[in-house]
Parts: structure tokens; sequence; C-alpha cells
């Protein structure tokens, strides 16, 4: 999946896990992903938390599509920082599962909640 994500790519991700209900990814924010005021667009964690999201609900082996999510922005973000994004199950049934992603800096600040839900197509992943 990560090597036809251009996106992912582009962000710099690097996956450190990735697993059935579970992934852990981390990046730098560049300069280019900064706002007018210096900090991070709001979107770059949003990508790097939707990321963890995709690939630990799709690690199943059955293609998942988000169908809602929200972030809750805990504090700003530089450039330099280096961010952990850990995605984790809270329940799946064969059509929906949910999600709960935590974004840390390379503190083990919080620096985003994120939550999603998706739908599973029930069409399996060509292995």
């Amino acid at each position: 999946m990560y090597d036809h994500d251009a996106f992912s790519q582009w962000l710099g991700i690097e996956r450190l896990q990735v697993a059935p209900g579970r992934c852990v990814l981390r990046m730098t924010v560049r300069e280019e992903m900064l706002n007018g005021f210096a900090i991070a667009h709001g979107s770059i964690t949003y990508s790097l938390a939707d990321s963890a999201l995709a690939f630990a609900a799709n690690a199943h082996g059955v293609q998942a599509v988000s169908i809602e999510t929200g972030i809750t922005h805990a504090r700003p973000v530089r450039a330099g920082d280096i961010l952990t994004a850990t995605a984790a199950e809270l329940n799946r049934t064969s059509r929906f599962a949910t999600y709960q992603v935590t974004v840390h800096d390379q503190q083990e600040r919080v620096v985003a909640l994120f939550k999603g839900t998706v739908f599973r197509t029930g069409e399996a992943w060509a292995l």
C-alpha cells in the first residue's frame, strides 16, 4: 500500500510497525509544511494520523476506507519536530472499524489526538 501512496512518501513517513489493527509511523516536519504562524499546518499532523489509520485498518487484508475522522491539536508543531503516530484499533466488525491515533513529538508530548472510522469493503487486498 505504501509503495503506491505518493502523499505519504512526500510527507517522508517512515513505517516503524504495521500489523493488523496497529500501526506506528514517524516523520520529520519540514519548513515547507509550516503555515503563516511558523507552525506546522494542521493538515500535517492530520495526514500523518490518517495514514496511520489507513495502514492499521488495511493490514487486516481487507480494503478499508475512512468514512469519518476528527482531530484535536493539543500543542504546536514546528520545523524539525519528529512526530510519531500510533494507531490502535478500538473495535472492528465485518463492515466497520474504529481507531484511535495518538501523535507525539520527539519529547513524547502529545501533539494531536485523532479518531477515525473506516468502512471495510469486503474486498481482499491482492497480495
